[in-house]
């Protein structure tokens, strides 16, 4: 098994995927890990690297800012499109990068290509849940104009991606509307509903907005452009809620006393909604594995991603896929 990392990609680069792949080197000896970046600062962040861990030397990388598409073309030698190089070479059989995301989007259709029967390729984050496990997010920004068929491919994807990565038995699969009943919704859900309800998926209808963290559902299907709202309106209110709740604890004697006694049941909440946690957004529909891990990535979250990728890998679930779209 061969794991192609972005080690240019992230705000904690080359630092944090440089020793997160070696500390995965070392636990996993069955995998080669190809790191992609500058090599004398990746080799400055490591005295020795493990025999199953190679470089790629480049010094071009893909910055936030740049228009994905282009900078793509443009830039055939940076970290992250060699990447996906490799993936379509057949010589690595998954990348991970905490780059550009949409960058990362456009080296998958581009660089990687889809599996064949799969119109539109889907970004799928890991969301973490008040029960303390993840809800699987079908698409977050991938396709912002998608079909009820493209919402029904995702839903089987999303399906299979999470019993044969995120060990759920039975996904439940919902459909991400603005009320629960069956005929709610625009056109697109209206018929994403009824396609839905006629596969051997354990679809169990809608599902509303405020109830996507609450654990009902292990699968939420959505539009891109309906995901990312999502995606961007929890990341935004989880760090407004504990930035307020960090200024009120330290407002006064009173207030830090208090903090000092809660500390260990907030750092319990903080780390339940860490999404270090839960690894990486795969990019489904594409034909290899292409990993989306968080752009502030620690070296803990790049362990938890490449831990991913290598499941990825193990379960074949680029043939699971075929399998259960083809059912």
């Amino acid at each position: 098994m061969k794991l192609a990392i972005d080690a240019m990609g992230g705000d904690l680069a080359p630092v944090a995927p440089v020793r997160a792949t070696i500390e995965c080197a070392r636990r996993f000896l069955d995998t080669e890990f190809i790191l992609i970046g500058h090599e004398q600062r990746i080799r400055e962040n490591t005295e020795t690297l493990p025999g199953n861990v190679g470089i790629i030397h480049t010094d071009i990388t893909i910055d936030p800012d740049e228009e994905p598409v282009r900078a793509v073309r443009r830039k055939p030698n940076a970290s992250l499109t060699l990447a996906a190089a490799l993936v379509k070479e057949a010589r690595a059989d998954v990348m991970v990068s905490a780059g550009s995301t949409g960058a990362l989007v456009a080296s998958g259709l581009l660089g990687i290509g889809r599996i064949p029967g799969i119109d539109r390729p889907a970004l799928a984050p890991v969301l973490p849940t008040f029960q303390g496990h993840g809800v699987l997010l079908m698409d977050a920004g991938a396709t912002m104009d998608a079909s009820a068929h493209n919402l029904l491919q995702y839903a089987k994807m999303g399906a299979a991606y999470s019993r044969h990565v995120l060990d759920v038995p039975e996904p439940r699969v919902a459909l991400l509307n603005v009320g629960t009943e069956p005929g709610k919704g625009n056109a697109l859900t209206k018929e994403a509903y009824h396609l839905l309800e006629a596969t051997q998926l354990n679809f169990i209808g809608n599902v509303e907005a405020r109830e996507v963290l609450d654990g009902g559902a292990d699968v939420v299907v959505c539009d891109g452009f309906v995901g990312n709202v999502v995606l961007k309106l929890i990341e935004g209110v989880g760090l407004g809620i504990f930035s307020l709740l960090k200024e009120q604890l330290t407002q006064g004697f009173t207030t830090k006393m208090a903090a000092m006694m809660l500390k260990p049941s907030l750092r319990g909440l903080r780390d339940k909604f860490d999404y270090a946690e839960y690894g990486g957004a795969p990019f489904l529909g594409v034909a290899g594995g292409c990993l989306k891990a968080h752009g502030s990535s620690s070296e803990r979250a790049w362990v938890v991603a490449m831990e991913q990728a290598r499941k990825f890998v193990k379960q074949d679930v680029i043939r699971q896929f075929s399998e259960d779209l083809d059912g």
